[in-house]
């Protein structure tokens, strides 16, 4: 019996003024499509995140849910 796994990416977009905004999705594509066509309320609508610049696979949720939370954290220091 096969084992089937599902891949998540985690992706990062932007906007003209470069505000960086960090995902974790498990279609990336509908995602993407979601954030350019503001259909979802929220950050990427208000700041008009439309550019997607970054996207890698992970095996699990968890893993790039951890990428993720690593990728803000140098962001926040970067900032500082």
């Amino acid at each position: 019996m096969s084992m089937l796994y599902k891949s998540y990416y985690v992706y990062i977009m932007t906007n003209e003024s470069n505000t960086p905004y960090t995902g974790v999705t498990n279609d990336l594509t509908k995602r993407v499509f979601e954030h350019k066509n503001k259909l979802l309320p929220g950050f990427t609508a208000k700041y008009n995140i439309t550019k997607l610049v970054y996207f890698g696979e992970a095996s699990r949720k968890a893993l790039g849910v951890r990428l993720v939370k690593r990728r803000a954290g140098k962001e926040s220091l970067r900032r500082a």
